[in-house]
């Protein structure tokens, strides 16, 4: 009988949030999680559901690293450069691109 591999439950998505790590390849992860899967009595993910997930990890914590702190969009209302909604998106967690500053 075959066997496919059902959705990740909830443990094996803390395990990759908890694995994931910069400076780790894809790889070594992919494997600390199959290794945690087999300890749990779950089936391994797929190198490629792993890969896929580290990657939005990734791009999500980029993400926020760009994200304007509440004071700076404080004093871009202030100063008029984002219209005064910015702020109640800011602090509802709604992504704000940041503005272009100088150096």
């Amino acid at each position: 009988m075959l066997s496919f591999a059902p959705r990740l439950t909830p443990r094996l998505l803390e395990a990759i949030a908890r694995c994931e790590d910069p400076a780790l390849p894809i790889a070594e992860i992919s494997r600390r999680v199959g290794a945690e899967a087999e300890r749990l009595g779950l089936f391994r993910p797929s190198y490629e559901r792993v890969r896929s997930l580290v990657a939005e990890l990734r791009y999500r914590r980029a993400l926020k690293a760009r994200q304007p702190s509440t004071a700076e969009v404080l004093l871009d209302v202030a100063l008029r450069v984002r219209p005064t909604e910015a702020l109640l998106d800011h602090m509802a967690g709604e992504w704000l691109p940041p503005l272009g500053r100088g150096p």
